[in-house]
């Protein structure tokens, strides 16, 4: 399963910016950071997102092709902030949602959708 573009659009716009007030302080809530790989801009997301250690595991909701995870996957590496923390993650792929390598807390989560992003994080 993978929620309807209509929806991403409609977040992008309305609840996105409501979202990155609290995201970074409240988990399983986080703000990704990223640089655009065409325009070299910088963006942040808000997401779901879990740690096991120094595993992070975020689900994707709209599927692997949405724009952030292109540039996270391009770059190698992203930005992670989560609990006040920020965190350098590296290593981005994307895997099934029902794969072994999910952070304990997001397998349920997980379930119902297509795949997962994961990453090792590191302390900034």
């Amino acid at each position: 399963m993978r929620l309807p573009d209509a929806l991403a659009r409609f977040n992008k716009i309305v609840t996105n910016p409501i979202q990155r007030m609290w995201a970074p302080h409240l988990p399983p809530f986080a703000m990704v950071e990223h640089v655009g790989r065409k325009s070299g801009k910088t963006y942040s997301n808000p997401v779901l997102a879990w740690v096991d250690r120094d595993k992070l595991t975020i689900v994707l909701t709209y599927g692997r092709h949405t724009d952030w995870v292109r540039n996270v996957q391009a770059a190698g590496s992203f930005t992670i902030v989560r609990k006040d923390k920020r965190y350098r993650v590296t290593g981005p792929r994307v895997v099934p949602s029902d794969s072994p390598d999910l952070a304990g807390g997001a397998k349920i989560f997980a379930m119902p959708f297509e795949s997962a992003l994961l990453g090792t994080l590191h302390k900034d």
